[in-house]
């Protein structure tokens, strides 16, 4: 029996099959946040982007938590993933007025 070749520079990785969750991840204005919980099926947190930093969606996020209102500014860390809550596409660049925007809970 021969031994399998050894991976050569030019293979390719197989593709990604996990969802996207911490850095990886892009989001909306509008879109949901949902953390989840230390017990499996319990959601520990979950809130509504209300603004963002950079205009491919990615992190951070400014959001505000369901359970008290609150507005803060998130790292989604491997625990974290996005809902998204409108049919359209995430834009290949998020328009200007959405980018760094905060808007005060209430």
């Amino acid at each position: 029996m021969s031994a399998p070749a050894p991976a050569r520079k030019n293979d390719r990785a197989a593709p990604r099959t996990e969802p996207e969750t911490g850095a990886s991840i892009r989001a909306r204005v509008g879109d949901e946040i949902v953390v989840r919980g230390t017990v499996a099926g319990v959601v520990a947190r979950d809130g509504e982007i209300v603004g963002l930093h950079h205009p491919d969606g990615s992190p951070p996020y400014d959001v505000r938590w369901a359970e008290d209102g609150r507005v803060t500014l998130y790292f989604p860390g491997p625990d974290a993933y996005i809902r998204h809550l409108t049919p359209e596409p995430h834009p290949a660049g998020a328009s200007a007025r959405n980018v760094g925007s905060r808007r005060a809970p209430g």
